[in-house]
């Protein structure tokens, strides 16, 4: 990725959940490339983070509760490229998404939050005048492809984006903006620690991944910066996986 240059000089960049993994990427690679971007995430300041955040505004969100996300897009006074990462799989945090209303919070935070953010949002996008129009990027799953039996809430919430994908690319095609998801396979991050640990969750991964590893935050953000660029200006309502080849792989 080193070798690609984007020039994203002027755009207003908004990367929900980008304190860590493929938001930090994310963030890291729009910030490079020259934008202006901003961040949220749950705790009270940047301070409260053990990684250095100057480099970006910060907007406390919590993306389970909808007037935080309100409040949070009512604070930006112009946006071009909105990035819904936000959101972790519930039973990293020990919680069992078979239980319905473990099942409901899964759903809310990683598909009705990333909707209402797109929503409460979609006015000052169509405002963009950014070269090849506004983005909005959703951070989609393999397990928006597959059943993974552990994360039947997560699992629904990341097809349901696929959906929803198509649906706002229709809707908002007219007003020049495009909205496209990245569908991530296993990728290094802190929700993703302890299965990056495990030979047993690792093995079978690796075994029908064709590029032979497993993912890093930078090769998610650099495919979300070519889709928000202008050489993907006629690309709309699209999910890319980007997984090492393990969606083809028979």
């Amino acid at each position: 990725m080193s070798s690609i240059h984007h020039d994203y000089s002027g755009a207003h960049v908004l990367v929900t959940g980008g304190t860590s993994g493929i938001g930090a990427a994310t963030a890291a690679a729009y910030r490079d490339a020259g934008a202006d971007v901003t961040i949220t995430g749950t705790r009270g300041s940047p301070a409260d983070y053990d990684t250095d955040l100057s480099d970006y505004r910060y907007l406390r969100m919590d993306i389970e509760d909808g007037a935080s996300i309100d409040a949070t897009a009512a604070a930006l006074p112009r946006l071009d490229i909105l990035i819904n990462n936000a959101g972790i799989a519930l039973p990293s945090l020990g919680l069992d998404e078979y239980e319905p209303d473990i099942f409901a919070r899964a759903v809310n935070m990683l598909l009705v939050g990333a909707f209402r953010m797109t929503r409460r949002t979609i006015d000052l996008l169509a405002q963009s005048q950014i070269d090849g129009g506004a983005s909005v990027i959703s951070i989609a799953s393999m397990s928006s492809f597959f059943g993974i039996p552990i994360v039947p809430g997560y699992g629904a919430a990341k097809t349901g984006l696929v959906g929803l994908t198509r649906t706002l690319a229709v809707e908002w095609g007219p007003r020049n903006v495009r909205v496209n998801a990245v569908a991530a396979g296993i990728t290094r991050s802190r929700m993703t620690a302890g299965t990056f640990a495990q030979e047993e969750w690792t093995a079978p991964t690796m075994a029908r991944t064709p590029l032979g590893r497993l993912g890093e935050p930078e090769d998610i953000a650099g495919a979300i910066l070519f889709l928000t660029s202008p050489a993907a200006a006629w690309i709309t309502g699209q999910t890319l996986a980007v997984d090492g080849g393990y969606t083809v792989s028979g």
